[in-house]
């Protein structure tokens, strides 16, 4: 696994086989690999140890690590990086790569039988992750190199092409990682080796600081670039980009309160704000809107970046409605930038809730160019609730609606993620009981704070 070259960064392999180093602090570049249970190990390539990473470790230090990468089996790192010039489209085409190779490791016929880990490279001092996957192949079989060989060669026509790196432990237990290097006429080789190092994890996580132009995105504009990025295999991406050209640059709200109401699936957000719309005698609302909620399969199946770029544009655009609504009666919305940040949040940040952003980070902030609203309540039940109700509804579920279902952990982040929202904050509000109760605590909560 190797970085691409960036500004600020000695990656190539010229400059020696530890001088892969950012060059502000002479940083070993590191990588994240997502383990059983949600927990992460952090580590490192080198030959020597970096004198500033004074309790950096040998790569007996991590067991955790060890398992994975000595024998038996054979573990490889397969990781796209982004072309030099980091611009949108380059993160874009990184993206779909990244989603295509990830499809063939989990459904051809030589991969089905390994084991696939969630590994990101990254740099202390900043400058972007990679994304990448950590196959582990338990019965070391030379079909598997034969079929990654294969992989790679379908992908040498693309700017930045994967990079394929093997993992080899010695008689004294160290591990090291060899990349696979493709020579004229020669095919695949083994390049020298690099020492795998484990490294402390660091106070936040890599991709955080990456997001705001990966997914929960600061402003308007960097949301159309990633959509201009994509007008080329994506038609609707144009449509949608039309639509957010017709709506004004700072939208304001009318006098009238707006209201979301934002929850998980099945906690009875449809029910209480068609309810809450009818009592308040207000204009309902949803984001995204009706006629681009049409498109929503087809962003759905595109990886992060794509995806929230499209529903981050929704807000944008059900905002100029609920500037022009709100100055003729209250408005209630059906999820808004809350919904669309949170789940950015909890897709994006590998690990358990221990590795989310801290309360107040910024990426909690409300975009600075958005209709913001009066209110924002989150509906909540337990767990269990939530499945029965989930149950008796027979609806076809989206990817993150099963991935809710399934993976606690992911639900977990979304719903601390939602807590941790500021300016404005959710008003927590049990949806439990009764509808008739549930109703009153909306319109009691509303009523205390909205004129």
């Amino acid at each position: 696994m190797a970085f691409a070259r960036r500004p600020g960064c000695l990656l190539g392999r010229d400059s020696g086989p530890l001088r892969r180093v950012c060059s502000r602090t002479m940083a070993l570049p590191c990588f994240v690999l997502e383990l059983p249970g949600c927990t992460l190990a952090h580590f490192a390539l080198g030959g020597d140890v970096a004198p500033h990473l004074s309790n950096v470790q040998d790569s007996r230090g991590d067991p955790r690590l060890a398992a994975l990468l000595e024998p038996p089996g054979r573990s490889y790192s397969l990781c796209v990086p982004v072309a030099p010039d980091g611009s949108c489209a380059a993160r874009v085409r990184a993206a779909k790569l990244h989603q295509r190779l990830l499809h063939q490791l989990r459904h051809d016929g030589p991969f089905q039988r390994c084991q696939l880990r969630r590994l990101l490279g990254y740099c202390p001092e900043g400058g972007g992750v990679q994304h990448g996957v950590l196959l582990h192949d338990p019965r070391d079989s030379p079909d598997t190199r034969r079929a990654l060989h294969a992989l790679l060669d379908t992908c040498q026509e693309a700017p930045s092409p994967p990079r394929l790196g093997e993992f080899t432990g010695d008689s004294s237990h160290q591990v090291w990682q060899r990349l696979w290097e493709l020579r004229d006429g020669q095919g695949w080789h083994l390049a020298d080796g690099q020492r795998v190092l484990p490294v402390p994890e660091p106070a936040l996580h890599p991709v955080v600081p990456d997001l705001p132009s990966s997914g929960v995105f600061p402003d308007r504009e960097a949301a159309c670039a990633v959509l201009e990025a994509c007008t080329s295999f994506i038609p609707e991406a144009r449509a949608v980009l039309d639509l957010v050209d017709m709506c004004p640059d700072q939208t304001q709200k009318g006098r009238f309160p707006v209201i979301v109401i934002e929850g998980l699936d099945a906690t009875g957000k449809t029910t209480v704000t068609q309810s809450v719309s009818d009592s308040l005698k207000a204009v309902l609302l949803k984001s995204p809107p009706a006629y681009i909620g049409q498109w929503r399969k087809i962003f759905d199946d595109e990886p992060t970046i794509i995806r929230r770029a499209f529903y981050s544009l929704g807000n944008y655009i059900v905002a100029s409605e609920i500037a022009k609504a709100s100055t003729k009666s209250p408005v209630i919305v059906d999820r808004y930038w809350h919904s669309t940040a949170t789940y950015a949040i909890a897709t994006e940040v590998s690990g358990g809730v221990q590795h989310l952003p801290p309360p107040h980070h910024p990426i909690y902030q409300w975009p600075r160019d958005l209709l913001k609203p009066d209110l924002v309540l989150l509906l909540t039940v337990s767990p269990e609730e939530r499945l029965q109700r989930l149950e008796g509804r027979g609806m076809e579920k989206t990817k993150e609606e099963a991935e809710l279902e399934t993976n606690s952990i992911f639900r977990q982040k979304v719903e601390i993620s939602y807590r941790r929202m500021e300016n404005p904050a959710c008003h927590v509000v049990d949806a439990s009981p009764a509808r008739e109760k549930v109703l009153q605590n909306v319109l009691n909560i509303i009523q205390n704070n909205c004129d």
